[in-house]
């Protein structure tokens, strides 16, 4: 059993929620009982925050690791932003509308799209199961944009990593990428939020399943990739544990030590 306050970091999409965008009733209570023992758990998500606030009001949760690490938020507290640069954004925003690819520009409070509709969009969002972007096409002009998110498939997605190498391109559906600030992770970002709370690493965990969760599982010592994980995640984790369905958090906590 661990004795100190640890800090356990989970991803949202196929680790705290399954296939289906549902919490399990396993994870939901192994959760309340890392809370009960003292423990501090916060997420760390690709997502943007009014994405999964109902989740975390459900689960009491107020640390959050935001847009892979460029959002931070820690006791409810900003304590770290890291927007993408403006004038690059114009510029791939340009570029991507010549080729008919849309852009979704993220701040903290909502989304909004550079075309008023289009399937890809309507494809990989749905898959979230949150509501689709209203059309604002100059939206990062007037707000800090955190994660930017480009649709095109993968076979056109080169044109633009040459074009913008000060950012990041991290992929997370046929139909979509994530734009980052070059350099921009979840590791990064977790790592603002354990200097802010004085928590050492060794006293960290993070749990997650995608490619944008591979810099978080390398980083983290004690790091646990779910059995539904990408082979990318799962080759560097210190510990695979079973999928998201099989109550793949409850079991990873016991293998860590931590229930």
């Amino acid at each position: 059993m661990a004795e100190q306050k640890s800090m356990i970091f989970f991803d949202i999409d196929g680790t705290l929620l399954d296939h289906e965008k549902n919490l399990p009733n396993s994870t939901k209570e192994a959760i309340q009982e890392l809370k009960r023992m003292g423990h501090i758990v916060a997420i760390a998500t690709g997502r943007g925050p009014f994405m999964y606030k109902d989740l975390r009001e459900e689960l009491g949760i107020n640390t959050y690791v935001s847009y892979n690490g460029q959002y931070v938020v820690v006791e409810g507290e900003e304590v770290y932003t890291n927007p993408l640069d403006k004038s690059s954004l114009k510029k791939l925003t340009e570029q991507a509308l010549l080729n008919k690819h849309p852009v979704v520009f993220m701040d903290p409070n909502v989304m909004k799209a550079n075309v008023p509709e289009h399937p890809f969009i309507t494809e990989s969002i749905q898959t979230l199961k949150v509501n689709l972007p209203a059309y604002a096409p100059l939206h990062y002009e007037e707000n800090e944009i955190f994660q930017t998110l480009l649709f095109c498939e993968e076979k056109d997605e080169k044109q633009y990593k040459e074009a913008y190498p000060e950012f990041d391109f991290i992929r997370w559906h046929p139909y979509s990428t994530d734009v980052l600030p070059k350099g921009g992770s979840k590791a990064n970002g977790i790592e603002k939020a354990i200097q802010k709370l004085n928590i050492t690493m060794e006293r960290v965990y993070a749990f997650g399943d995608g490619l944008n969760d591979v810099e978080m599982l390398s980083t983290i010592v004690n790091s646990v990739a779910m059995g539904n994980g990408v082979d990318e995640a799962k080759t560097v984790a210190k510990y695979v544990t079973k999928s998201v369905d099989e109550d793949g958090i409850y079991h990873g906590l016991k293998m860590v030590g931590l229930l």
